[in-house]
């Protein structure tokens, strides 16, 4: 299977998948009036919460209240998903919802790992890095569709993975903490590290991804045009 096919493959399984779980949901919401830009700024406000939350130590708070950081961050994700979802299946995409979308997505990913940063939970080296790549997997995507190539579905660590695994780690950080406290008297302090270091790969590998995407499909692309 080729490049092209295994993204077009994603792509239809990501569509197929969001259709059974965001159907209600976006129903309500688009029956509430609430726009695809509205969904974009909650978004937005619920990784700036997540934010300050992580840099308060919120991975490691008391029981009672262990459960805030990741339910604001499971919102914040949900809300990525809706807004363009109800964008699609109202017409209202637009060049100007996509541009603000696209930017407060940066803002949350960089202040995600601010907080992580403030928190003591991520070096701020490490920081450095993973925002950085982060920036240059939405670069190269936006460089290259901006020469005509579809990049949805391309690369492991999309928007949308990454924030599933980071809620996840978010989870399993707290439960390691948590448990390894209460059986052996002391903190599990390993796991988050390691997590760090395999996130960072893949980062790095969803940049090798789209980097052989682009060159395979621009060099299609002037076969042909020479042709």
């Amino acid at each position: 299977m080729s490049e092209i096919e295994k993204a077009n493959e994603k792509r239809s399984n990501q569509r197929r998948i969001l259709n059974k779980v965001v159907d209600l949901p976006v129903t309500l919401l688009i029956k509430c009036g609430v726009t695809p830009n509205m969904l974009s700024y909650f978004g937005f406000m619920c990784s700036i919460i997540v934010a300050f939350l992580l840099s308060m130590g919120g991975l490691h708070f008391p029981f009672s209240i262990a459960w805030i950081l990741p339910f604001i961050m499971f919102w914040a994700g949900a809300f990525d998903v809706f807004d363009g979802e109800v964008a699609r299946r109202t017409g209202s995409n637009s060049k100007t919802g996509a541009f603000l979308d696209s930017n407060l997505d940066r803002l949350s990913d960089a202040a995600i790992i601010l907080g992580l940063a403030l928190g003591n939970f991520l070096h701020f080296i490490f920081g450095y890095m993973i925002i950085f790549l982060i920036i240059m997997i939405s670069y190269i995507r936006a460089r290259a569709e901006n020469e005509g190539i579809n990049m949805k579905g391309v690369g492991f660590m999309e928007r949308a993975e990454r924030l599933i695994i980071l809620w996840f780690a978010f989870i399993t950080e707290y439960l390691f903490f948590f448990l390894s406290n209460l059986f052996y008297g002391a903190p599990f302090e390993l796991f988050f590290p390691i997590f760090t270091l395999v996130f960072t790969g893949l980062l790095i590998l969803t940049i090798i991804q789209r980097l052989i995407f682009t060159f395979k499909s621009l060099s299609k692309i002037e076969t042909h045009d020479k042709n």
